[in-house]
């Protein structure tokens, strides 16, 4: 565990950028932007915003007009958990608010953890494929913040690059009746990291999919597919409920 936190720690800043949000400020009274993680960096579109951070509290950005009615601009602001906020700012005499919280982004904390386990040690086992001089494998399952990231190495060790035609998460019936179609639902990652192109010849790829977090009913299976692109080394994995109920959770960043 102590190790998984260090990497997140250590993981450099991964911009995720928020919808632009319209923030009116004037002379006369200073507007506080509260962020939920310290401010890394700032950037002004203009010499128009003054722009102050507090000392003893690295959360709180003080923001104030230098003149009356100036042509309207932009502010960009980073946190250290790796968002990217970006505001509109234009001057009113009396603004509707002074203060402003802002919330979150968990997709850029998404992407941060992701990032961070990407080359982590393996923490599951046998949950594997083999195919032709190539093996597919789940190497570890994760859990923070109601998302499950799957760490996935995929190993070639033939002369023979492998090509990656498409990678899937679905869950399927476990058994199909004579006159029933089998059901299939596929489970779309909401962040990825990795190369999902190519696996070169007598090489290695390590990729993470963060999934919003899910349970397997009873009679259903899910399965991980991997499939080569022209070729026939096609990986097909099963996850067991017992393997997500042994989830690794990841430490707050901090």
């Amino acid at each position: 565990m102590k190790s998984i936190f260090i990497l997140i720690c250590c993981f450099s800043l991964v911009l995720a950028t928020k919808g632009q949000t319209t923030l009116c400020i004037s002379t006369d009274k200073t507007t506080s932007l509260i962020f939920p993680f310290a401010i890394k960096h700032v950037d002004r579109g203009s010499q128009s915003i003054l722009a102050q951070q507090v000392k003893d509290v690295p959360t709180i950005l003080l923001v104030k007009a230098a003149s009356n009615g100036f042509n309207e601009t932009n502010l960009s602001v980073v946190t250290d958990d790796g968002s990217l906020y970006s505001f509109i700012v234009c001057y009113d005499l009396k603004p509707a608010s002074w203060v402003h919280y802002l919330p979150v982004n968990n997709k850029a904390t998404t992407a941060m953890y992701a990032n961070g386990i990407l080359d982590n040690a393996p923490t599951a086992k046998r949950i594997k494929d083999k195919k032709w001089q190539s093996v597919a494998e789940i190497t570890g399952i994760y859990i923070k913040n109601d998302v499950l990231f799957y760490q996935l190495s995929i190993e070639n060790n033939s002369s023979v690059d492998y090509t990656i035609d498409l990678i899937r998460f679905y869950i399927r019936d476990k058994k199909k009746g004579k006159r029933t179609a089998v059901q299939e639902i596929e489970l779309k990652p909401i962040y990825t990291v990795g190369n999902l192109n190519k696996v070169k010849a007598e090489s290695t790829s390590k990729l993470v999919f963060a999934l919003d977090k899910f349970t397997i009913p009873d009679a259903k299976k899910l399965i991980l597919q991997i499939n080569e692109k022209n070729g026939g080394r096609h990986f097909s994995m099963l996850i067991k409920n017992k393997e997500l109920m042994k989830a690794v959770t990841l430490p707050d960043y901090k």
